[in-house]
């Protein structure tokens, strides 16, 4: 009942979130134009200009939103049941720090603004940077040939410490490009466009496949190693393909959004106040509320100044989800163990 009330909200949001803008474009018209596809004559007499904004302007960027939050929501869910932290999140293992860095190195080169295939070069090495994170993460996470959960969660925090130092470097030596890389690492989805959303697409739906195809797996795994080698599971080799397919979809979105932070550590914690533990519930609830919260803020960030500039969306999603969660943290820290 609750993923048919999400994807009413979500629907609902997108409806409204469309008719925002500089252009003020009738909601008649925005139906017209949604409707299209099923009867053409409906849209017939809409100007071009106006049914390319709606279109390929503000719905593709409501998409790609929608596909953004899930990913980074589902991700957390998924570091939070693996590595048994309630305070986990695609930070956690690196992934969105090396995204960053990556993205920094191409913007310092100058590469940032190449483009192949209509993509620019900086989501290309955002992605690298996450996927070599991951790797550094893993050789130094590894203690006789295993990798335990606590020495991969310190591993992180190694890396993404260090990375963050490197794009402070990078951000000194650098004074011309400190605004774009700071823009940048605070999230942002301006001027993207279907492009992109077909980018992400193939890795929220291999990433999102394997999550969900060993879901029974997760649940099990989240009552410790011990219980779940007893259950029969395979915890060396599950909590590799989790947490890879969990980085996978983090580096997708990471590379074509920035770093939007809080979304994956505080849908999860919500999402579980309503419905439970119970991960087969738990993640479609948290792929559709992570979406319709990260829609929420980019369209508070692109409208919100009267001057018509734009907010980083991970400032958006901080102020709104920091409280929140310090309310958790204080009131019902119960709701924090898994």
């Amino acid at each position: 009942m609750i993923w048919l009330g999400l994807l009413l909200l979500i629907v609902v949001a997108a409806f409204v979130t469309s008719g925002i803008g500089p252009l003020e474009i009738s909601y008649k018209t925005i139906l017209q134009l949604w409707l299209s596809p099923l009867h053409p004559a409906w849209a017939s007499g809409v100007d071009d200009t106006v049914r390319y904004i709606v279109i390929h302007v503000r719905l593709a960027r409501i998409v790609l939103a929608l596909e953004v939050g899930g990913a980074l929501a589902l991700a957390g869910a998924v570091y939070q049941g693996v590595l048994l932290n309630p305070l986990a999140d695609p930070f956690t293992l690196g992934v969105s720090t090396g995204a960053a860095f990556g993205a920094s190195l191409a913007i310092i080169a100058g590469v940032g603004g190449i483009h192949l295939l209509g993509i620019s070069a900086l989501p290309a090495a955002a992605f690298a940077g996450a996927l070599t994170a991951l790797y550094l993460v893993y050789l130094l996470g590894r203690m006789d040939g295993r990798i335990h959960v606590t020495t991969l969660v310190l591993a992180g925090i190694i890396v993404s410490t260090f990375l963050s130092a490197c794009i402070s470097l990078i951000k000194s030596l650098n004074e011309d490009s400190v605004s774009t890389i700071v823009f940048w690492i605070m999230g942002s989805l301006s001027g993207k466009s279907w492009t992109h959303v077909l980018l992400v697409l193939p890795y929220l739906v291999l990433g999102g496949g394997v999550i969900f195809w060993y879901v029974r797996e997760l649940d099990l795994l989240s009552l410790g190693d011990i219980q779940a080698q007893h259950l029969g599971v395979d915890v060396q080799r599950m909590r590799f393909f989790l947490l890879l397919a969990s980085s996978l979809i983090t580096a997708a979105a990471v590379a074509v959004s920035g770093v939007i932070g809080f979304v994956g550590l505080v849908v999860p914690h919500l999402v579980r106040l309503a419905i439970g533990p119970q991960h087969r519930r738990l993640l479609p609830a948290v792929a559709l509320l992570g979406g319709l919260l990260v829609l929420v803020s980019d369209t508070i960030a692109r409208s919100l100044l009267a001057t018509g500039e734009e907010l980083p969306v991970g400032v958006v999603t901080a102020i709104l989800g920091g409280p929140f969660f310090c309310y958790l943290l204080l009131h019902r820290k119960k709701y924090l163990q898994l």
